[in-house]
């Protein structure tokens, strides 16, 4: 499973040249900063801002990539520029939070388990 939801080859890179204890350092931090993008995101879906989404899932995906979170990562390229109804994205940030869970938890999972 972790396969598809993370880039080992990167985080295998990270761990070799930083180490567990950065990486975990690493995804803590961006815990905390995606629950900031997806207030962002969900509020420029409210505000009906098209500009502001596109923002705020590109923030979300440079940061998703930077730690490796390649399936979370993909959605946010094909999401991104997207120019569907309010009711659509709100569908989107529902899944866009549960993509972002399942991808911190496989990467947990695989960092307990190198």
């Amino acid at each position: 499973m972790s396969e598809k939801l993370l880039d080992e080859n990167l985080l295998l890179s990270y761990l070799k040249d930083l180490g567990k204890d950065i990486l975990k350092q690493m995804i803590d931090l961006y815990q905390q900063q995606s629950q900031i993008y997806l207030d962002d995101i969900n509020r420029s879906v409210i505000e009906q801002s098209s500009s502001a989404w596109q923002e705020h899932c590109h923030k979300m995906k440079g940061a998703a990539g930077s730690v490796g979170l390649k399936s979370l990562y993909r959605y946010l390229v094909t999401i991104e520029k997207s120019d569907a109804s309010s009711e659509e994205k709100l569908s989107m940030v529902n899944k866009l939070s549960e993509q972002n869970d399942a991808g911190v938890a496989a990467f947990l999972i695989w960092l307990n388990t190198v």
